[in-house]
């Protein structure tokens, strides 16, 4: 499913925040979303519309030359649709065009779809944060992405693209 993905706007926040209630167990608030998208000169956040209407996000910090990958979610009845795919094709796409040379995030090892979408974009496991998770005291695992600057510009040259999430 192709949806477009364009910068966050205030106007996509009430539709985000249903998407991040039903996708996070301490889902951040309105206040959250509209200071990261209005003042935080960091944030990079994207949402990804099927027609007018919301069906996933993602949001990134872009800090030195690494970028920091704060969520990515898609609403429960669009999932393994592709969507979560394309959202973080555009996140990298945009650190790339930004300089910068890696990116960053934290996982919960439960999560088996989001970890194997992450590794077919060649992150790689490289440590724990213990009871990182507030919710259950679950650990995060540490993910990275190097040499951005690297990257193939034909997308399908990247292990499993053919495949989607």
């Amino acid at each position: 499913m192709n949806v477009k993905i364009t910068p966050m706007r205030p106007e996509h926040v009430d539709a985000i925040l249903s998407i991040e209630r039903v996708s996070f167990p301490l889902p951040w608030n309105r206040e959250t979303f509209l200071f990261e998208i209005l003042l935080n000169e960091l944030g990079l956040y994207v949402v990804a519309l099927l027609g007018e209407f919301a069906v996933g996000y993602g949001g990134m910090w872009l800090v030195a030359d690494e970028g920091h990958i704060t969520n990515i979610a898609v609403h429960p009845s669009f999932r393994r649709q592709g969507i979560g795919r394309q959202i973080l094709q555009d996140l990298v796409r945009r650190a790339v065009e930004n300089g910068l040379n890696r990116m960053t995030l934290e996982v919960r090892p439960s999560n088996i779809a989001a970890r194997k979408l992450y590794q077919k974009f060649g992150f790689v496991e490289k440590g724990l944060r213990k009871r990182y998770y507030q919710d259950n005291n679950e650990d995060a695992i540490i993910m990275w992405l190097e040499h951005l600057q690297g990257w193939p510009s034909d997308w399908t040259q990247l292990s499993g693209w053919e495949r989607d999430n």
